[in-house]
């Protein structure tokens, strides 16, 4: 059976007040101040895949969270200009907050995100978490670096992470028909850029929602991502304790890229050609100096250096006279290196970076960052 996903979620109970949110006070502004920020979920997927299902699980579904959902369209203002906008008096745009009876947010505010973020963060109410659905076209890039890095947001929200909705009777023909085309569509691009992927409308290839044609699908996910967490799920009725709170940008939770301490050649796919949108780990055990580091990464991702187009990167860092695990994170032209703790006994003291993008050569990449060790030619 097909599923219509292009209809909106549904409201269970609305306050039937349009209202522009007044600045708080300086002693109302937050009454959590110095509170963990809240977690924001960018949640994208191809047109069709059952994002808008996703969203309706978790505006009726009896969780006990405070969540507000974004319903939002991005164009090159990134702005949300999408849905539950009523005009006022004299055509004027009003905001309405629709509040749902399992205690949810919903709304669409006619601002930049940076602004519909700060208002919501500013409402009386605690929230536990946000939820941003994208247009089935975004590209999660440029939002995932607004929320990331944005000083504005910086103590009031934090990015948690990004899922992406895969349509999983359609996800293999929408990759299979640009396998042996230059340009990548959305479709392999959301993949890259996911942090988790519910792999939805698994019944419509599996009854039972396992089988080989889903492993197969699984790989093909794995080999363009390979550090993304892939849950399978039937109208996207997934555990909610794994697609939030997830932590991934993180960098005080290094629990996520301990795996990369232990794994090395399950995360190359060295049987996909290069200019495939593909996952590629390199591995160095030696010392290497922070500084060289990141003029090495800054030629890859601001220069192009090499012609390497990097989506998504991810790693530990062994720095020469640090007794501390560095982490490095970026999203496209943005990155981090973070001390994160100290080395541990157990741990492979080694630099282990995963690069997930297209046109990636693993002798190219290995070779220059060895040139980041000091006395390196």
């Amino acid at each position: 059976m097909e599923y219509d996903d292009d209809e909106p979620p549904l409201a269970v109970e609305i306050n039937d007040i349009g209202y522009q949110t007044p600045p708080q006070p300086s002693d109302q502004r937050r009454e959590v101040v110095g509170a963990s920020p809240v977690g924001v979920t960018v949640i994208t997927g191809y047109l069709g895949a059952g994002k808008s299902t996703l969203v309706n699980y978790v505006l009726n579904t009896q969780h006990g969270k405070r969540i507000a959902v974004i319903l939002n369209e991005f164009g090159e203002e990134i702005g949300v200009e999408r849905a539950m906008i009523n005009e006022g008096e004299g055509g004027a745009l009003v905001e309405e907050w629709v509040e749902l009876a399992n205690g949810c947010i919903c709304c669409t505010v006619k601002h930049s995100l940076v602004q519909a973020l700060e208002q919501l963060v500013q409402r009386k109410e605690r929230l536990d978490h946000i939820l941003l659905e994208t247009t089935g076209l975004a590209n999660p890039a440029p939002l995932a670096s607004v929320l990331w890095l944005d000083d504005q947001l910086e103590s009031e929200v934090k990015l948690d992470s990004i899922i992406t909705v895969a349509d999983a009777k359609n996800l293999r023909y929408q990759l299979q028909r640009h396998q042996d085309s230059s340009s990548f569509p959305e479709a392999f691009s959301q993949i890259a850029f996911a942090d988790v992927v519910i792999l939805n409308k698994v019944d419509l290839v599996s009854p039972d929602g396992s089988g080989s044609d889903l492993d197969d699908l699984e790989k093909e996910i794995r080999n363009i991502n390979a550090l993304a967490n892939i849950i399978r799920s039937v109208r996207c009725q997934v555990d909610l304790s794994k697609i939030l709170n997830c932590g991934a940008y993180d960098a005080s939770k290094a629990n996520h890229l301990d795996a990369l301490l232990k794994e090395s050649d399950s995360l190359t796919t060295r049987d996909v050609h290069d200019s495939a949108v593909r996952t590629l780990c390199i591995c160095e055990p030696q010392p290497v100096n922070l500084d060289k580091v990141r003029l090495w990464l800054e030629e890859i991702l601001w220069d192009k250096k090499y012609n390497k187009e990097v989506y998504r990167c991810k790693g530990v860092l062994n720095i020469l006279d640090s007794d501390q695990l560095h982490t490095l994170q970026a999203v496209r032209e943005i990155y981090e290196i973070t001390p994160t703790r100290k080395w541990r006994d157990e741990d492979n003291l080694t630099n282990k970076i995963v690069f997930i993008g297209q046109s990636l050569n693993e002798e190219i990449l290995l070779d220059s960052f060895r040139a980041c060790i000091p006395g390196a030619c």
